[in-house]
């Protein structure tokens, strides 16, 4: 089982290295936090994207929908904040 929840994270991570070019572009970036066993992806926003307005929408259109269409296993995307 650790295999797939490994696998899991390492396309998950692959996928968000393709996304990244596309945020640092708005002078921010994203970070991954971890998979859960349930899917849930959670992330980091950095630079520009903490406290964008347009962060949600990055956050809900481009990375979730990006992750639910190239992985079925990830089931949400959550943006945490470590402080």
């Amino acid at each position: 089982m650790s295999d797939t929840t490994q696998s899991l994270h390492e396309r998950v991570a692959f996928v968000i290295d393709r996304i990244r070019p596309a945020v640092q572009e708005d002078g921010g970036d994203i970070e991954l936090v971890e998979v859960t066993d349930a899917g849930v992806v959670k992330i980091k926003m950095h630079g520009a994207c903490v406290g964008c307005p347009s962060s949600d929408m990055t956050l809900r259109i481009g990375i979730e929908r990006n992750l639910k269409d190239r992985i079925p296993e990830v089931t949400a995307v959550q943006a945490v904040d470590e402080g």
